[in-house]
């Protein structure tokens, strides 16, 4: 069995205009989300083997927000393929990732991650910004994982984080 984390970019500011999408920065509650998330991630003693994210901007800073906020040492890999990927094309990036990691994280963006989602496990779901969505995968190798072979273990949102 493999673990997937799917962490969702967090909320984006669209402020500036003039700005291209790729160069989108968080925005103060994003970077608030990303360390309600990190601090779940860190209670929760998870630890990744993998971090791969997208390089946009929002992404890169979730990701880094998050590591930090968990207490995590990794160094993320930044990979462009991720962003405005398609499922096929992130379940490609999923399938490549090294066999000797059991649990990887992949942080992106939408609609992407709710089509790989429900590639996976089946079923759709909404993944709001910066939630986290962790997928047991029924594979011994990374590049077996395909359709179906997903189990949906648990979604967390900063919104219900903040709740409790």
């Amino acid at each position: 069995m493999k673990t997937l984390l799917l962490l969702r970019h967090a909320k984006s500011s669209k402020d500036d205009p003039s700005l291209p999408d790729f160069e989108r920065p968080l925005n103060k509650r994003g970077k608030e989300d990303s360390k309600l998330i990190g601090n779940f991630i860190g209670k929760k003693r998870l630890t990744p083997d993998v971090v791969l994210s997208s390089p946009a901007k929002r992404a890169r800073q979730t990701t880094e927000l998050v590591l930090k906020a968990a207490g995590l040492k990794l160094d993320p890999i930044f990979d462009e393929r991720i962003y405005e990927a398609s499922p096929r094309r992130l379940l490609q990036v999923v399938g490549e990732i090294d066999d000797t990691a059991r649990f990887a994280i992949l942080v992106g963006h939408n609609p992407g991650f709710e089509d790989l989602f429900q590639l996976l496990v089946g079923k759709a779901l909404d993944l709001p910004t910066a939630s986290l969505a962790s997928i047991a995968l029924r594979v011994e190798k990374w590049s077996n994982t395909e359709p179906g072979v997903g189990i949906l273990d648990y979604l967390v949102t900063p919104k219900e984080l903040r709740k409790s």
